[in-house]
C-alpha cells in the first residue's frame, strides 16, 4: 500500500517539467510557423531582386524590393505614409464596426426565429448579390463624397459574410442541446449565454474574419470615390503618375495590415475558444 502510495504521489511530480515547459514549447510553435509562412514570400522577394540585379529585367513595371523600400522609406520620410494608413485604418475600423454590429443583430433574429427569417432574409439574400461598385453611385447621392459614404461602403461589405454566418451558425446548432436546455429550464438569457453563444461562437468568429477581408477589400472602391488620403488615393496617384513602386507599396500595406488585422481579431477569440477539441486546435498546439 504504501509502495503505490508513494507512485501515486510521484506522478504529479514527474508530470511537472512537461507542464512547465508547454509554454516555452508553444512559443517555440509559434515562431516556428510565422517564419515559415514568411518563406515564400520572402524567398519569391529575394530571386525577383536578384533577377533585377542580374539583368534579366529592368524592373520598371514590376519594381524589385529594394526599391519598394525606398518607396516606404520617402513616403514615411515626408509624413504621408503614417497619413494614408491612418485614414483607410479608421475607414475600415469604423465599417467593420457598424457592419458587424447590424448583421449580428439581424442575422441572430433571423436564425432565432423563423417569421423573422421568412421576412428578412429573401431581401438580404437579394442584396447581397449586387456588385459593390453598383452601391457607390447611390452612396454619394444619398450621403455624399466624404467619409460618410466611404464607410457605409465598407459596412456593406462586411455584413453579408457576418449576417450569413451568424444565421448558419444558429440555424446549425444541434437541436438534441437544446433540448437539454430546456430539459434544465433554462430561461431564455440563459439559454443564450449557457447554450447558444458558446456553439455560435466558432462560426461567428470565421465570420468576422471573412467580413473583415472584404472590409478591406471594400475600402479600395471606398477611396476611389474622391479620397485626398488613404491607402487607396495612393493607388490612384501611383497609376495617374506612373509609379508602380508607390502601387505596388500600397498593395504590400494592405497586405501586411488586412493581416494584423486578421490575426487581431483572431488573437482576441483564441481565449474564448480553449474549450474546442478540434483537429485544428490539435494541429495548432502541435
Amino acid at each position: 500500500m504504501s509502495s503505490v502510495g508513494m507512485s501515486v504521489d510521484a506522478k504529479p511530480t514527474a508530470a511537472a517539467p512537461s507542464v512547465v515547459s508547454a509554454g516555452p514549447v508553444q512559443a517555440s510553435a509559434r515562431i516556428q510557423r510565422l517564419l515559415f509562412g514568411l518563406a515564400l514570400p520572402v524567398g519569391l522577394a529575394l530571386a525577383w531582386e536578384l533577377a533585377v540585379r542580374a539583368g534579366l529585367s529592368d524592373g520598371r513595371l514590376v519594381p524589385p524590393p529594394s526599391r519598394i523600400y525606398r518607396e516606404f522609406e520617402e513616403l514615411a520620410r515626408a509624413g504621408e505614409l503614417h497619413r494614408h494608413v491612418i485614414a483607410t485604418l479608421v475607414r475600415v475600423a469604423v465599417g467593420f464596426g457598424v457592419g458587424t454590429v447590424a448583421a449580428t443583430f439581424l442575422g441572430a433574429i433571423a436564425g432565432y426565429s423563423s417569421l423573422a427569417r421568412s421576412l428578412l432574409d429573401p431581401t438580404l439574400q437579394g442584396l447581397r448579390a449586387v456588385p459593390s461598385i453598383a452601391w457607390i453611385p447611390l452612396f454619394i447621392l444619398w450621403l455624399g463624397i466624404f467619409e460618410t459614404s466611404k464607410v457605409a461602403l465598407i459596412a456593406v461589405g462586411v455584413f453579408f459574410p457576418v449576417y450569413l454566418g451568424v444565421m448558419a451558425a444558429i440555424l446549425s446548432v444541434d437541436r438534441k442541446i437544446v433540448e437539454v436546455g430546456r430539459v434544465f429550464r433554462l430561461s431564455g438569457p440563459a439559454m443564450v449565454r449557457r447554450i447558444l453563444l458558446p456553439a455560435v461562437l466558432p462560426s461567428y468568429v470565421v465570420s468576422l474574419r471573412a467580413g473583415l477581408g472584404l472590409g478591406w477589400m471594400f475600402v479600395i472602391a471606398a477611396e476611389f470615390m474622391g479620397a485626398s488620403e488613404g491607402l487607396g488615393y495612393l493607388l490612384i496617384d501611383g497609376q495617374q503618375l506612373g509609379k508602380p513602386a508607390e502601387i505596388v507599396a500600397a498593395i504590400l500595406a494592405f497586405a501586411v495590415l488586412g493581416k494584423l488585422s486578421d490575426a487581431l481579431v483572431a488573437g482576441i477569440a483564441a481565449p474564448f475558444l480553449r474549450w474546442e477539441d478540434a483537429f485544428g486546435a490539435r494541429q495548432g498546439a502541435g
